[in-house]
């Protein structure tokens, strides 16, 4: 199950977002001013699931987008889960989950989290996202990371053209997630910097490359754990089956006990 605390708009705005080229054609984005979920019905929703479930905070838009420190919906969010002792993925490529509060609040018997990096230098992200410099999420992923948390590196998407792999596989991070980048009309419109006359397999609306190419660059990645996430049928049989760690769940999230 994803909730999303922020909807129809996100203010990182990535130019790689399939939730932005979704809904930005039909006049539904607004990257500025994102629409704020009812935490009364959040609310109702955790006290109907049944404990042990787990929910993924970001999946169309970024639980901890800059609005958070406005809204604080997420923080609240967090504590009704703990509440109820419901499980929850965090999916976001903000370092806000590493102020006091939030380190307070994250449980780490409840709390799985998973912070995206596409590229390792600060001011090449700043022309495609407006989230955190990457610089600050390396640093939340390896605070987490000493502090016993269920953490991973997002690689997502990955782009063989944006990324410094020794770089990446210096930083002593022991768990990484791989999604590979998918093209429509839109993203090759707003995204520059990627030779996308690799991207030859078509799938569910959307230009993906194929399988040998995806191999090759997770070859590059040297992070003891991977996992691969895969949205091509035959694709993701083939990560399952020879690569993924946990062959039921392509997030690989870990039980921690404390």
């Amino acid at each position: 199950m994803r909730l999303d605390t922020y909807g129809c708009g996100c203010q990182h705005n990535c130019n790689y977002c399939y939730a932005r080229s979704l809904l930005h054609f039909r006049g539904l984005w607004d990257a500025e001013h994102p629409r704020v979920a009812d935490i009364e019905k959040i609310r109702r929703k955790i006290q109907s699931l049944p404990s042990g479930s787990i929910i993924r905070l970001g999946g169309m838009t970024d639980c901890f987008q800059p609005c958070e420190l406005q809204y604080h919906l997420t923080y609240q969010v967090i504590k009704e889960m703990n509440l109820h002792r419901i499980g929850y993925l965090i999916v976001t490529k903000s370092a806000l989950l590493t102020l006091p509060e939030y380190l307070e609040v994250l449980d780490k018997e409840l709390a799985h989290i998973q912070i995206t990096v596409t590229c390792l230098d600060n001011e090449r992200t700043a022309q495609y996202e407006k989230a955190s410099p990457p610089s600050q999420r390396i640093h939340a992923i390896q605070t987490l990371q000493s502090r016993g948390f269920d953490v991973a590196i997002r690689l997502s998407p990955l782009i063989e053209e944006y990324m410094d792999f020794d770089a990446l596989n210096s930083l002593g991070i022991e768990r990484c997630v791989i999604e590979f980048l998918r093209v429509n009309s839109w993203i090759k419109q707003w995204f520059q910097g990627v030779d996308f006359s690799r991207y030859l397999v078509r799938q569910s609306g959307y230009w993906h490359l194929p399988l040998e190419e995806k191999q090759r660059i997770v070859e590059k990645i040297h992070i003891p754990q991977k996992t691969i996430c895969e949205d091509v049928t035959e694709h993701y049989q083939f990560w399952r089956d020879f690569v993924n760690p946990n062959k039921e769940d392509c997030c690989n999230l870990q039980k921690i006990n404390p």
